[in-house]
């Protein structure tokens, strides 16, 4: 899920040109904000994506709606929903209302802090550099009328994300986070007028 708002620059944004950069004017108006939710089909490369006035659980099961109803995701067997530890979907209450709702759904939590590991996240990065910068729309409505056009345009050329992030390489980075949070603190001898580090071998006479 992410959330776009709609300013209006109070001056036109100066496109790029021969060594100069884009420029973009600092002062706006506010023209409201809406949230923009999305699932991912990693392996067809497939957008489903709505707009909502906010977010939280109901718009979330809505967009479980918009995908659950339709196939191929009706009849399969499972289906998996990667999400992160937001409200809109933590803890074991929202794996149960999901699996209550589509009883072939299986909600699955990234760890808490690496919400990067769900693919969903490199699609939100793409919309925000392609589609919402800068930040100059008329109104919401243009907003949504944006985000749908490059959603379309996005399901029909995209290919999926050559995701090169294992299970393997998930283990080895958990191990080495459990490692690092666990490391004994290391003793500091002190002696007068002098501090010394014993994991530093500096030459010092003893």
């Amino acid at each position: 899920m992410g959330g776009d708002r709609a300013t209006r620059l109070h001056r036109p944004t100066l496109a790029p040109g021969q060594a100069r950069a884009m420029r973009v004017n600092h002062e706006y108006g506010r023209g409201g904000a809406l949230a923009y939710l999305a699932a991912y089909d990693v392996h067809q490369a497939e957008v489903f994506g709505r707009c909502e006035a906010t977010t939280g659980i109901v718009p979330f099961m809505n967009l479980v709606e918009q995908v659950m109803t339709c196939e191929p995701y009706a009849s399969a067997k499972r289906v998996f929903w990667v999400v992160d530890n937001g409200s809109s979907h933590r803890g074991q209450r929202s794996i149960d209302r999901l699996a209550a709702r589509f009883p072939n759904a299986v909600l699955v939590h990234t760890p808490v802090h690496a919400s990067w590991l769900n693919q969903i996240e490199i699609f939100f990065s793409i919309v925000q550099r392609k589609v919402v910068q800068p930040n100059d729309f008329t109104d919401l409505a243009e907003v949504r009328n944006r985000l749908r056009r490059f959603e379309d345009r996005y399901n029909a050329t995209a290919q999926p994300f050559q995701w090169k992030f294992t299970t393997s390489d998930l283990d080895d980075l958990l191990a080495r986070l459990d490692r690092h949070t666990h490391r004994p603190t290391p003793r500091i001898l002190r002696r007068p007028g002098r501090l010394i580090n014993p994991r530093r071998n500096s030459g010092a006479d003893h």
